[in-house]
Order: C-alpha cells, then sequence, then structure tokens
C-alpha cells in the first residue's frame, strides 16, 4: 500500500522498509502492519491531541515526570510550547511503559523504535501468522476463560510490583497470543506510588477482568482479587510469587466517638480562648 505521510520517515530513515496495511484505527492511535528488520512488525501512530477520543485526563497525568523544569512550567501554563511538551510525554509514556514492563517479565509487545509519533514494536500474531485477536472477539470455554483470568492477574500483579497500573486494562486492550494472553494500548499507564488515583484504577482493572471473564466461568464474579492484591501492595508484600485466593475482607475499625467529641470539644475551647486574648 501507498505509506502514509507519517510513515514516510520512518522509510527514509531505514526504521522500516515498507507499509503491508492498515491493522486498526482506535481512540488514540492507527495501527499499520510493517516491514523492518526482516520480519513484520507493528507501527503505532499516535493521533493529535485534537483528533483523539480518549483524552489527557488529570487522572492519568497527575504527577507524570518531566524530562526537565522548563517543560514543566511551560505544561502547567498551558502555553504552546507546554502542550506540545504534554504530547510528546503522552506519547513516550507508552514506551516507557513497555520497555520497564517487559524487563519486570510482564507479556507485553516488544518495542523496538519511537521515532516522530510512531512507535515500532512486535506484531503479535496467533498460530496461524495473523494478528493476534483481541479478547473481546474471542469466545472462551470455562475452563480457557479461568486460565486466561488467571495468567491476566498474574500479570498485573507483575506490572503492580514494577510500580505501574495499565489504567484502562479490558477485552478491549488484550490480545490472545498462541502462548496466552498479551497486554497492549499504555499510553495512559500510571505510576502506582504517585498518583492519587492508582488504587481507583487498579481496582477497575481488576474488575474488568472479573467481569469478561466471568461471562463463561460465572464463579470468577464473586472474587475479589483487586482489594487484596491493593492490600498486600499498600504493606509492602507484594511480590510476583504472591498466593492469592481471591478473597478479602476489609477490616474494619470502630470509631472512638467520645474521643472524636473530646478533640471537637478541646478545639472550640482554644478558639474561644484565641478570641478572647485577641478583645483583649
Amino acid at each position: 500500500m501507498r505509506v502514509p505521510a507519517r510513515l514516510q520517515p520512518l522509510v527514509e530513515e531505514g526504521i522500516i522498509d515498507g507499509v503491508v496495511r492498515q491493522l486498526m484505527s482506535g481512540k488514540e492511535a492507527m495501527v499499520f502492519v510493517v516491514h523492518g528488520g526482516g520480519e513484520s512488525r507493528c507501527a503505532k501512530v499516535y493521533k493529535d491531541a485534537d483528533q483523539r477520543s480518549f483524552r489527557q485526563a488529570v487522572d492519568y497525568t497527575e504527577n507524570r515526570k518531566t524530562k526537565n523544569s522548563r517543560d514543566a512550567r511551560a505544561m502547567a501554563k498551558g502555553t504552546n510550547y507546554g502542550r506540545a511538551s504534554q504530547e510528546r510525554a503522552w506519547q513516550t509514556a507508552e514506551v516507557d511503559a513497555l520497555y520497564r514492563l517487559a524487563a519486570a517479565g510482564v507479556r507485553v509487545p516488544e518495542p523496538y523504535n519511537f521515532h516522530e509519533g510512531v512507535l515500532v514494536m512486535e506484531l503479535v500474531t496467533d498460530a496461524q501468522g495473523n494478528a493476534a485477536p483481541r479478547l473481546n472477539d474471542v469466545a472462551f470455554t470455562a475452563d480457557e476463560a479461568r486460565d486466561f483470568h488467571q495468567r491476566l492477574i498474574t500479570e498485573v500483579v507483575r506490572m503492580l510490583c514494577a510500580g505501574v497500573i495499565h489504567g484502562d486494562l479490558s477485552e478491549f486492550n488484550v490480545l490472545a497470543g498462541p502462548d496466552g494472553p498479551v497486554i497492549i494500548d499504555l499510553p495512559q499507564a500510571v505510576d502506582a506510588a504517585g498518583n492519587n488515583h492508582a488504587p481507583a484504577m487498579f481496582e477497575r482493572d481488576v474488575a474488568n477482568l472479573r467481569n469478561f471473564f466471568g461471562r463463561w466461568a460465572p464463579e470468577l464474579l464473586a472474587t475479589n482479587y483487586g482489594d487484596e492484591i491493593w492490600a498486600a501492595y499498600e504493606s509492602g508484600t507484594l511480590t510476583p510469587e504472591t498466593a492469592l485466593t481471591g478473597q478479602f475482607t476489609r477490616e474494619e475499625k470502630s470509631v472512638d466517638l467520645e474521643g472524636v467529641v473530646r478533640e471537637i470539644g478541646d478545639a472550640e475551647r482554644e478558639e474561644a480562648a484565641r478570641l478572647i486574648r485577641m478583645q483583649a
């Protein structure tokens, strides 16, 4: 096919040899099958901010690190340079996450190159060599659903141990590879320790997996891996080898109402005394 304008610089630089076809067009990017390095790969072309339906919500970008203070100041002021810097940070977030997760043993596509807003990475294929389908395009038996669910729970634990939360994990962001699930689409990945919304995002990711696979294995709907895993993470005991049960009971602590009333009374008396001193 004709080389799209956004991919032409990669051809000129020798990063890819040619474009085979468009694989998909999503809310944040278009993906093409390309030739490079003597094999088929995929090229993810990020859409400009005004063309994306997935916005850079502050929930996702909270506490993301920038390369220098100038970028941080410009992003805070919302200048043209700042918006361009924010766009670069949004795009490179996926590249950074892929390298970080691959090093932690998480099954994600192997990244090869990032050039002018285009990420070249592994083309995940099925057993026949075709592009692997997303989970939402696959029907499972009960046993297959349990197996894939357990594998993905293992992957999200590895991700959390590496300090990363997907933030948008669902059946639409996981490929069914010949050897198991492959997690994709990570530009909105968040820092588990540096984002106030991290616990809610993690629970939502895990709940999405539970609800999807629960269609074929209903017993999964009664599990609560999200809270169990997060509690272990917060306590500092979570490792990739942590034994999980899928059950979790939150410890309920009684409230010392009398103590609260005493503290309120003390505060009121201190404020009254302060006002008397001011009038003296």
